[in-house]
């Protein structure tokens, strides 16, 4: 057959080509979705618990659902990365970028599950697990799980 070449492709470089492939879409579908994680938005947005506000107090944030206040938090500016669920398109969970540290917004409970993490650091990326927050800043990756903040270590394990 005429411009039909045999495959030089060995099953182990296909291989290799299909799992670059993969990363590359994963990569690809991360970057889309995570677009939409950061926000600086004030609201109202639409949480299980109810509606979420935050309005700027003399120099001060309170976070509000459904006109009351909840909590107050210090920050130059409004940075917020949102879970949002599967119900509604509701945002179930939210870590705040505060000037003394993230603070997590749980709305699956009620009234809502406030944890403050205690250290001082500007997130760059949030990953959230089920009862968990993984967090990228400057000074490494951290996970915020029952309100105990731990660095991440690295490893050389690769997973496959």
């Amino acid at each position: 057959m005429a411009g039909c070449a045999p495959s030089s492709e060995t099953p182990l470089n296909l291989k290799e080509n299909m799992r670059r492939l993969f990363l590359a879409a994963l990569a690809a579908t991360s970057f889309v979705t995570g677009v939409h994680a950061q926000s600086n938005a004030s609201g109202p947005l639409v949480t299980p618990s109810g509606n979420l506000q935050f309005v700027r107090v003399d120099r001060d944030f309170v976070g509000m659902l459904d006109k009351e206040i909840f909590d107050r938090f210090s920050a130059s500016a409004l940075t917020h990365f949102d879970d949002v669920g599967s119900e509604n398109d509701s945002i179930t969970r939210t870590l705040v970028q505060t000037d003394s540290g993230p603070v997590l917004y749980d709305f699956r409970h009620q009234p809502p599950l406030v944890q403050r993490s205690g250290k001082r650091m500007t997130v760059k990326r949030v990953f959230w697990q089920d009862d968990e927050v993984v967090m990228q800043s400057s000074e490494g990756w951290f996970r915020l799980k029952r309100g105990v903040l731990t660095k991440l270590q690295s490893s050389t394990t690769t997973y496959r």
